[in-house]
């Protein structure tokens, strides 16, 4: 069996810190803090990648926007030898609310940018998401704006509770138990 990749999908620099489009890259960063993995730059792959210890997953943060993400897990996949079915991708999802979170395998974009671009560059949507809940702001019109701001304090608690609920779980998703690591989430 080949070794998972979780990717964290952001934007870089200082000007989209913590911004809910930034989640999951934020959440891939926490998690990797709690395992004491670091993050090496590969300037190749346009992504910081980091190992586990014994090698049977690794993260990546691309380097680069939010709508080039596709270009980046392409070039991890062929350097990895991994396929789409052994990505997990952290993202924000305006469909949850602040402090849902759900584990998906395929289905759309919803209008995600960095999902589309996933899409168009591994010609697939066959992977896992882990899809986290950010709200949506009511009117279309307002989505660009509300994805490029950060959550409000009482979402940022609900946020946060729903961090460490997946974190709970999370050992079960390395090991592909997604369906029981779902049902834990939702008990």
């Amino acid at each position: 069996m080949s070794k998972l990749c979780f990717v964290g999908i952001g934007n870089p620099g200082a000007k989209y810190e913590e911004t809910k489009h930034n989640i999951g890259k934020d959440w891939l960063n926490r998690i990797c803090n709690e395992l004491s993995l670091e993050f090496i730059l590969k300037e190749k792959l346009e992504a910081q990648i980091a190992n586990s210890s014994q090698s049977d997953f690794i993260m990546a943060i691309p380097t680069n926007f939010v709508n080039n993400t596709g270009k980046t897990i392409q070039k991890i996949m062929r350097y990895s030898n991994i396929s789409c079915e052994d990505l997990v991708v952290f993202h924000d999802d305006l469909d949850l609310n602040p402090g849902e979170v759900k584990i998906k395998f395929g289905g759309g974009h919803g209008g995600h940018n960095g999902l589309k671009d996933i899409f168009e560059k591994t010609g697939s949507k066959k992977f896992y998401r882990i899809r986290i809940g950010i709200g949506h702001p009511g009117d279309k019109s307002d989505v660009t704006n509300w994805v490029l701001s950060k959550s409000k304090p009482k979402d940022k608690i609900l946020i946060e509770e729903s961090f460490y609920d997946l974190s709970k779980v999370f050992k079960l998703i390395c090991e592909r138990k997604f369906s029981e690591a779902q049902l834990q989430l939702h008990t």
